[in-house]
């Protein structure tokens, strides 16, 4: 028989406060008792946060639990999972993933072949990098366009080369590494640095590179990308225990799209949505062309040479031959296409014709909901081969008699090009126009998962952020004739239409007649279809708008509970100073349950440069940490201050003849230092600093 001592009171205090838990207390609900638990949680790079959780228990097992500390324990334990898991409240910042899904040319394309160039002392071996060299484009001009262009009817590889993405961050981080061609051809260099310099691990940062020459089915059919991309997805979440955040900029929106829906197609109906909650936790869209993107016209129809030393003429014959050509385009927003394949429901047969169909409001204007048609084109009089001759076709001499013809000007909306409409026109007038035809038909209207040239719909993702630049100078409109010259030179650009600062004006000074919105694009993408995401916000918004610098909050102004109607821009009336640049927030004030939605507007941001913008880190960051932080009270981070993080943002005030923002930084000089901005340092650590923005 064994004879049990009884501790006295205090004993049992003590050893209950060593075993985690602080004291059983009788609770105001009627025969419950009150179980208080506290404990220390370190996370990476910030202090210690004491977390106090409350539980309520029946009497009987409240008791047993006083006399038996390791079921009280076991019990705790149950507590704490069911107070961390499905609602998200709190996130183990240790266990999140970052997969960043890059834009169009934004990859590395590296040599699969060996390919021996005449007259040039360089040749291309595998592994050698295609997409970018800017000395073999140089010096082998001919041989890189080998590597390079792809068959535009079944996008295979030129015979005599073919070329492969590059994996892993090296492949987007800078294109052409160099001394000088580094830092002009980096992309998700800085955006990579300033994870490091937060503490990010090595293996909570993926890149997910692809073939961007490719249209989306072929991604999959070839290097079964979106395959991989589910593997990534499921592999991260093995690695690191939680969910990851999508990183995706300019065309890789498109592709996480398409893979959205291609997911639908491969997991259970039922399981889909539970396997997007588990796998991903919040999704960044980085100036996303949700409506299409201008340039690609142009890259179509003259060429568009992105800086590179080659003729606009072989830059129209090199994107041509992509899949991805026609992925971008213009579209309307009152045109969609119903679904054609139910895998789940009819073994992947078709069901019925595929219908395109479009609302009464597009034929009201006939401008698609842009701010004016999208292409002006003159029609030579001559027809088929005779409007693009080749060279050896005619003397030079009679090149002009092409122009004697009375010309018929064209206009062609968003939805006349997304359908086909304006390639059939032109079909007989120049050679692209059948393959990109074929293309458009094969690879985008008849795609079977998915047509992209299709307005979005919000993403079924708990967390949805939409980034983007305005109030830049931006093509909405082109004005085309024929130049008298042989394919591929047969258009010029003989006007172009601009978006800025409420109107539209045009390149030679000439009226504009349209429906200018009141604000611009980001200089490639124009504000109507970057701005498609503030559908995607619920019926009432807070808006904030503040100084992308720095900031005390004196400049901030907010708008509380905003009425939002679906398809209705929401333009803020508020001041702002010409001298500074401001950066609107547009967050859900309701929102569907679980679910939260924010679009934020960078002024002066420039398409290709926003993911290198030290303000959109800034505020990534400052929204990644809030979300992971068990401390933190606001549905998102606090916008009425913005200090400085880094000891990079402290700088010298020479005005005052100290170091600016002191409450901040603090002059320490540490051997090295060259100049007086480098010995500004912040007085804090970034996690006392951090402890702000809660």
């Amino acid at each position: 028989m064994v004879k049990v001592q009884k501790r006295p009171v205090k004993y049992k205090q003590k050893r209950a406060r060593q075993l985690g838990y602080n004291s059983i207390q009788r609770s105001k609900v009627k025969n419950h008792f009150r179980l208080e638990f506290s404990f220390i949680r370190t996370l990476p790079n910030y202090r210690m946060v004491r977390v106090t959780f409350f539980s309520f228990f029946p009497p009987s097992l409240s008791l047993t639990m006083a006399k038996n500390p390791l079921l009280c324990s076991i019990v705790l334990l149950a507590v704490l999972a069911g107070a961390t898991s499905d609602d998200g409240a709190e996130l183990d910042y240790s266990k999140l993933s970052g997969i960043i899904i890059p834009g169009f040319a934004s990859t590395q394309l590296r040599a699969w072949s060996i390919l021996d160039c005449p007259y040039s002392p360089l040749d291309f071996n595998p592994l050698d990098l295609v997409w970018l060299d800017t000395t073999k484009l140089l010096s082998a001009v001919n041989c890189w366009l080998k590597c390079m262009v792809l068959d535009p009817y079944n996008q295979t590889d030129h015979p005599d080369c073919k070329s492969r993405p590059d994996s892993g961050l090296s492949g987007i981080t800078e294109l052409d590494p160099g001394y000088i061609t580094g830092p002009l051809s980096s992309v998700w260099k800085e955006w990579i640095k300033w994870c490091i310099e937060f503490g990010i691990e090595a293996n909570a940062i993926i890149a997910v590179p692809y073939d961007w020459r490719l249209s989306p089915s072929k991604l999959e059919e070839r290097d079964l990308y979106f395959h991989k991309l589910k593997i990534t997805f499921e592999t991260a979440y093995k690695l690191r225990g939680g969910p990851s955040l999508v990183f995706a900029h300019s065309l890789g929106n498109h592709v996480f799209r398409y893979f959205l829906e291609w997911l639908k197609l491969e997991i259970a109906p039922k399981h889909y949505i539970q396997w997007l909650d588990q796998h991903i936790h919040a999704y960044f869209a980085v100036g996303a062309p949700l409506l299409g993107a201008m340039e690609t016209i142009e890259a179509t129809l003259t060429g568009f040479t992105f800086g590179l030393p080659i003729s606009e003429g072989t830059a129209r014959m090199m994107f041509n031959s992509f899949g991805s050509s026609l992925w971008m385009m213009p579209f309307s927003k009152y045109c969609r296409t119903d679904n054609k394949y139910w895998k789940h429901f009819s073994g992947g047969r078709q069901v019925g014709p595929p219908t395109y169909h479009c609302d009464e409001q597009e034929f009201k204007t006939n401008l698609s909901g842009w701010p004016t048609k999208i292409i002006n084109i003159e029609i030579p009089s001559t027809r088929a081969f005779d409007a693009y001759p080749s060279f050896s076709e005619i003397p030079e001499a009679n090149l002009s008699s092409m122009e004697c013809g009375l010309p018929t000007q064209l206009s062609f909306s968003a939805r006349e090009i997304s359908d086909g409409t304006f390639f059939k026109a032109i079909e007989d007038y120049d050679p692209d126009s059948k393959r990109l035809l074929y293309l458009l038909e094969k690879s985008y209207l008849g795609d079977p998962v998915l047509n992209p040239l299709t307005p979005w719909d919000r993403p079924p993702i708990k967390n949805v952020f939409c980034i983007y630049g305005t109030d830049s100078k931006t093509k909405v409109g082109y004005y085309y004739a024929p130049s008298g010259k042989p394919y591929p030179d047969n258009w010029i650009i003989t006007d172009v239409v601009y978006e800025f600062e409420g109107s539209l004006i045009s390149r030679s000074g000439n009226l504009v007649e349209g429906n200018p919105g009141a604000i611009s694009g980001d200089e490639t993408v124009p504000y109507l279809s970057l701005s498609w995401c503030k559908n995607w916000l619920g019926p009432k918004v807070n808006i904030t708008k503040a100084p992308q610098s720095e900031h005390d909050g004196s400049d901030v102004q907010i708008k509380l509970n905003v009425e939002h109607h679906h398809e209705e821009d929401i333009v803020p009336n508020m001041t702002r100073s010409p001298r500074v640049k401001y950066i609107t927030y547009y967050e859900d004030s309701e929102s569907l349950p679980g679910k939260r939605t924010a679009v934020w507007e960078l002024d002066k941001a420039n398409h290709r440069n926003i993911v290198r913008s030290p303000v959109l880190m800034r505020e990534l960051w400052l929204e990644m940490w809030h979300d992971i932080h068990p401390d933190a009270k606001s549905k998102f981070v606090k916008k009425a201050k913005r200090g400085p993080l880094r000891d990079e943002d402290c700088y010298w005030d020479y005005g005052k003849a100290r170091c600016a923002w002191p409450e901040y930084c603090e002059y320490r000089y540490v051997f090295g230092d060259v100049h007086l901005g480098q010995s500004c340092r912040l007085r804090y650590t970034t996690a006392e600093l951090l402890s702000h923005y809660l």
